[in-house]
């Protein structure tokens, strides 16, 4: 079946028949043989799909495409952004070279997919599919980051697919603070000897998360915290847990993050930590780089 054009309020959203009818398709369970539930219970995974015995029953994993929106500034830069995998967004002056550079960095996402638990899901996935292409704003072309939800972004999140997503936000916050304990101190200068140390980075991305972000879904923590993270390790995990709580919250009542939707929230501080914790490894200089 042919591409379809479907004009939105927000630009214009390509769909394509068979991303529509797979994108939710996450994975098949096969049984292999009769089994016995584990300890005589009723456990399933993150679809709600009951499995059986560990050994007893193998995943048939559906190759789904990447779906891709594409934001397209007025001038400068693209961003292309795989929606369904938060923090995968890249940057480029070009759709086809956003594209390519997000392709680039699909084995550094796949870290972060591991440490989520949800490895294999990514491993199985297809190629890049752009379903979507937006107007950029202000933030596409000075700062090269997204600034608006992709249409499916709107939906309200099922209960497993919300979890999915924040085993994703918080794979990214290990991920970050994981290279934030084993960079160098001083990191690589730039060019024209810019850039931040690494305690800058630090309190920037933490600074970015309460002071903006977690505020969308109404989570308040005192300053000093990012102000001084390396002192306040317990309030920066209470802090995410209290986040991870409200997104569930404004999911579960189907209520927007004020001026941006619940999902866009949790893609754009996956994006944030993991967009400073590759600046991080990229600008390292321990061992000699």
């Amino acid at each position: 079946m042919g591409t379809l054009l479907v004009a939105f309020p927000l630009g214009v959203w390509l769909y394509n028949h068979r991303t529509t009818q797979l994108a939710r398709r996450r994975h098949i369970l096969v049984q292999a043989a009769a089994t016995t539930p584990v300890g005589g219970q009723r456990v399933e995974n993150l679809d709600g799909i009951p499995i059986g015995s560990a050994g007893h029953v193998r995943e048939a994993l559906v190759s789904d495409p990447i779906r891709v929106m594409v934001e397209v500034g007025k001038k400068k830069k693209s961003v292309a952004s795989a929606f369904d995998w938060p923090g995968w967004d890249r940057s480029a002056k070009t759709e086809e070279e956003a594209l390519g550079v997000l392709a680039a960095y699909r084995p550094r996402y796949a870290k972060v997919a591991e440490l989520a638990g949800i490895a294999d899901e990514f491993g199985a996935t297809g190629d890049l599919e752009v379903v979507e292409r937006l107007e950029g704003i202000g933030m596409t072309d000075f700062y090269g980051v997204s600034g608006r939800s992709a249409g499916p972004e709107y939906d309200q999140m099922s209960d497993a697919e919300c979890e999915r997503k924040i085993a994703l936000l918080r794979a990214s916050w290990a991920y970050f603070d994981d290279v934030a304990s084993r960079v160098s101190a001083e990191l690589r200068k730039g060019p024209r000897g810019g850039g931040r140390d690494r305690a800058r980075i630090v309190r920037h991305a933490n600074g970015a998360e309460i002071e903006e972000f977690a505020k969308k879904v109404g989570v308040i923590t005192a300053p000093e915290v990012w102000q001084n993270p390396g002192d306040h390790r317990d309030e920066i995990g209470a802090h995410r847990e209290a986040f991870c709580t409200a997104i569930r919250e404004h999911n579960a009542r189907a209520a927007s993050a004020r001026t941006w939707t619940v999902q866009f929230v949790i893609r754009r501080c996956a994006y944030h930590m993991l967009d400073h914790a590759w600046e991080m490894e990229d600008k390292d200089l321990s061992n000699g780089r």
